[in-house]
């Protein structure tokens, strides 16, 4: 028996024109983990809900496979939580999240993302997150895509209104002690996506769907 029959997510791939998009598995965390440690963002403010890159060196790598395992019990038909370790030139640069609460009623995904800064602006975060989206609409079978960033944010707003997405309200996050940030949602029709020219490759989706309960 091979892990991809126990746990069908391990066997899903989406591949788009420069990266390639896997659920996290245990092999890929020591390269997640390097790509936290050399940095995603400023250090005088984080663009996080919970800061959780302001961990201590030798803590944060432990941290994030804690949390990376912990989303495995977070799949279930009704709710779950993916991570998709993302795939650039032959290392792992970050990843994009993708979640659902009541999916069967709801038809709606959340989205969140982290890249290592050594490869900020090269449309990457765009890219991963269109290639989750083509995936969420096109084989899940969402009508909507939810997400959010910090008001500051300005380079994940303008990838969210790049790909279509419209304003969806403001609430406030409080990442660190005594700060306090309005954190902007959006939220993005299927029918208003501003699908990119290109497509994915999906493989294993089939057994997928049957994990997460979702109806052909």
């Amino acid at each position: 028996m091979q892990l991809e029959e126990i746990w069908p997510l391990f066997g899903l791939e989406i591949t788009t024109p420069r990266l390639v998009l896997r659920p996290v598995r245990d092999v890929d965390l020591p390269g997640l983990a390097q790509a936290a440690l050399d940095g995603v963002h400023d250090p005088e403010r984080t663009p996080f809900g919970v800061p959780w890159t302001d961990a201590a060196p030798e803590d944060l790598p432990r941290n994030l496979a804690s949390f990376q395992w912990s989303l495995r019990n977070r799949v279930s038909p009704r709710n779950w939580a993916i991570a998709f370790a993302v795939h650039f030139e032959g290392r792992v640069v970050g990843s994009q999240d993708l979640s659902a609460h009541d999916f069967a009623h709801r038809r709606t995904v959340n989205t969140g993302s982290w890249l290592t800064r050594s490869v900020h602006g090269r449309g990457i975060g765009t890219e991963m997150r269109a290639a989750l989206l083509l995936f969420a609409f096109d084989v899940l079978g969402a009508d909507w895509a939810e997400s959010g960033a910090a008001s500051w944010n300005e380079a994940s707003l303008k990838v969210s209104k790049k790909l279509g997405y419209e304003l969806n309200g403001v609430t406030r996050v409080a990442p660190r002690p005594g700060e306090s940030v309005d954190e902007q949602r959006v939220r993005l029709e299927e029918a208003s996506f501003v699908r990119p020219q290109w497509s994915i490759t999906v493989r294993g989706a089939e057994p997928v769907l049957d994990q997460l309960g979702i109806a052909r």
